[in-house]
């Protein structure tokens, strides 16, 4: 039976899909497909309670002899049952977390549900209705949750139960802001890190960052100056939980 050596975990609008395709140039990693839709196995109950040899057989059957397999399900980061179960089912896999400044990253969110047809509302309003639409929604976009656009930015406190089960050499967490600039260094850091031979150039070509939306839209400074207020105390915690390099994104 075969299960993932690794899994990539979010944040969504993060670039979480451009790491899927890069490392699915590498002849040594097998990822699971389809890469749409997602897995989401150990985030959806009534498809975790079809067992791991359905998980096996419905996404790795096709993994040949590749040394690694892995999997990308973007909204485990926010699920600590997501978590748990991992931890439970296989063990210490390798965890990949790729974060975005948590501002962008909102405005990103609310452009896709938006080009979806899932939200109709100003951004302004969006944010202000994000709890009570959370406690709200409906059964079929639980795991989706469409207008989860603060909340998903709260990365110390998404990252905790993972840091809490898993060894912290296990989990490499990445920012989206490096994918241009610095994608030949990322793409070393995450060969690195499965242990798979350095491919900097994967890194380049027609990799795929889902598009937010296909006419250009400005984010309004305001609304992102409130939001990167709003976010500068859990920033300052991530940075004291991961270091340096995140301490870019405190005001």
């Amino acid at each position: 039976m075969h299960l993932p050596d690794f899994i990539i975990g979010g944040a969504p609008r993060s670039g979480t899909t451009w790491l899927y395709w890069m490392l699915d140039r590498h002849p040594e990693i097998y990822m699971a497909r389809p890469v749409t839709p997602e897995p989401k196995f150990f985030l959806v109950d009534h498809v975790y309670e079809k067992g791991l040899r359905f998980y096996a057989d419905t996404w790795f059957a096709a993994n040949g002899d590749v040394r690694l397999a892995g999997e990308k399900t973007t909204n485990y980061l926010e699920s600590a049952v997501a978590a748990e179960r991992i931890a439970r089912d296989l063990g210490r896999p390798k965890l990949i977390f790729i974060l975005r400044e948590p501002a962008d990253r909102a405005y990103s969110n609310y452009l896709w549900s938006r080009m979806n047809g899932l939200e109709t509302e100003d951004l302004q309003t969006a944010l202000q209705l994000e709890e009570q639409r959370e406690n709200d929604l409906p059964e079929h976009l639980r795991f989706a949750r469409p207008f989860s656009y603060f909340s998903r930015g709260l990365y110390a406190d998404l990252l905790a139960p993972y840091f809490d089960r898993f060894p912290r050499e296990q989990i490499l967490i990445l920012r989206f802001e490096d994918i241009g600039p610095r994608a030949e260094s990322l793409a070393q850091r995450l060969h690195r890190f499965l242990g798979v031979s350095p491919r900097p150039d994967d890194a380049h070509g027609d990799l795929v960052i889902n598009p937010s939306e296909k006419n250009g839209t400005t984010f309004d400074e305001a609304i992102r100056r409130e939001l990167r207020a709003r976010y500068a105390e859990p920033n300052r915690r991530l940075a004291a939980m991961l270091g340096p390099d995140f301490e870019m994104w405190q005001e």
